[in-house]
């Protein structure tokens, strides 16, 4: 039994620095310049590039990126934003910072994503904003999004905490709203600690988080002609990213495409080693799916979790409970559970499954082997 749980030792994650990126961070520590270096410039520059997105801001974290875009597009109290009822809770969280009111709406059996046959029914005088999530890195249908948001004039924000690399007809996603957050928590595909970053295409959308981040200061420390010589123009926040943070992400976009195809090839590895288990579902392959994990899900999902841990392979949940069923939300709003009977089935059934880009393949055929002989 101790030799099987040896060979079957298998992490959820594991992260993708190189030695010219340990360089780097040394470097940025010997130097004592923090923050406000040349690697958080150079960062988001490359961000830009990958996303082909005509402005980037580095972030203290996706869920300080997400807040910042809910000031921005102005909600406040007496305010409606519609919310996927299943997400982490960063998401909603960043509307009720503003005194908005969050407005759940039920997601796809499959996918996580919000079903947008239900947008419609949702929406009133009072909705200001909608916000989606590309849940497990799989893109919504931004062609029915924007097209609800256009016709009702309502602000659209993305959640792209899952989705570094995910496209919607060869657009990345986080172009189509006002803006696009990111996060690069120890999970991601791109991995910096904390910390995250914002996209727009929007100059004025730019400024002002660029602006907020940095307590609203009105000049960025490069700028100012003399020391402490600066003005503060809004109730700004201090959500900014360090530059070895930013140290450790820029090599990680540079090289991105290299991760994003070995995540692709892997999802199909999984799917064809699956296939045959008819008590399992997944979605189907999307070619346009960043794959920040590998989900399926099944009845009597613990029992597998339980094997997994006890056979030392990595494992998660995205996510157990919807947000409208957190206390917090329960006690506020106190919806009824047949509203969002999508999500909380997505809850009781899913399983994360690892897929990053040095697993190796023979260790999905071990986990493979594992779900078939026990499900």
């Amino acid at each position: 039994k101790n030799i099987l749980v040896y060979l079957m030792s298998i992490p959820f994650s594991k992260h993708n620095f190189t030695k010219k990126t340990y360089n780097d961070v040394q470097n940025i520590l010997e130097s004592g310049w923090l923050t406000h270096g040349k690697y958080t410039l150079a960062f988001e520059e490359e961000f830009k590039k990958f996303t082909n997105t005509k402005y980037a801001v580095t972030v203290s974290s996706c869920t300080a990126g997400l807040h910042l875009s809910c000031i921005v597009a102005g909600f406040k109290k007496g305010d409606e934003v519609i919310v996927p009822a299943m997400s982490h809770t960063a998401t909603s969280h960043a509307v009720e910072y503003t005194g908005a009111k969050v407005k759940f709406i039920d997601t796809e059996p499959l996918t996580g994503n919000i079903n947008v046959s239900l947008l419609n029914k949702l929406i009133s005088k009072k909705t200001k904003g909608i916000i989606i999530v590309h849940m497990a890195g799989f893109p919504c249908n931004m062609r029915e999004i924007v097209k609800i948001c256009n016709k009702n004039k309502i602000k659209l924000i993305e959640d792209c905490a899952h989705a570094v690399g995910t496209v919607f007809d060869h657009k990345h996603v986080g172009n189509f709203g006002i803006s696009g957050s990111f996060s690069f928590y120890p999970t991601k595909q791109i991995v910096t600690g904390e910390g995250g970053i914002v996209i727009t295409n929007s100059k004025k959308v730019y400024k002002k988080i660029k602006m907020l981040k940095g307590f609203g200061i009105d000049k960025d420390i490069t700028q100012r002609k003399k020391p402490g010589f600066y003005d503060v123009k809004e109730l700004g926040f201090n959500y900014r990213m360090t530059d070895f943070q930013a140290a450790l992400g820029i090599r990680q976009i540079t090289n991105y495409k290299k991760n994003l195809a070995r995540r692709k090839r892997l999802a199909k590895l999984y799917i064809e080693k699956l296939k045959i288990n008819n008590k399992i579902s997944f979605a189907p392959y999307n070619k346009e799916c960043s794959y920040f994990v590998f989900q399926i899900f099944l009845t009597k999902r613990d029992k597998l979790l339980k094997k997994f841990s006890e056979l030392k392979i990595g494992s998660s949940v995205h996510y157990r409970r919807p947000i409208p069923m957190m206390t917090y939300y329960k006690k506020k709003y106190g919806l009824k559970k047949n509203l969002f009977s999508d999500a909380i089935k997505y809850g009781k059934n899913n399983i994360s499954l690892p897929i990053y880009p040095k697993l190796k393949e023979k260790e999905i055929e071990k986990i493979c082997k594992v779900i078939n002989q026990k499900i």
